[in-house]
């Protein structure tokens, strides 16, 4: 993940009303594992990636059977 793709999901996150800072787990590593957290502050924030990922499960409840379609076909694009 970079800083563009962090603001976008730190966007989607706001937007369904879930809070959470997305940054990367070491500040001075932008090109590691990004992670939500309470706060923005380094020294004080606390991990809530998992929160945020339940909470947004919960956004979107599972289809219930017989509701979309249940087979398809994957096209691969053409080389060239």
């Amino acid at each position: 993940m970079n800083g563009e793709d962090a603001r976008q999901v730190e966007a989607v996150l706001k937007r369904l009303g879930i809070p959470g800072v997305v940054a990367p787990e070491d500040p001075a590593n932008t090109a590691g594992p990004w992670r939500v957290y309470d706060t923005a502050d380094p020294a004080t924030r606390r991990d809530v990636t998992a929160d945020a990922l339940a909470s947004l499960a919960a956004k979107f409840p599972k289809e219930k059977p017989g509701s979309g379609p249940t087979r398809g076909f994957v096209i691969p694009p053409e080389d060239g």
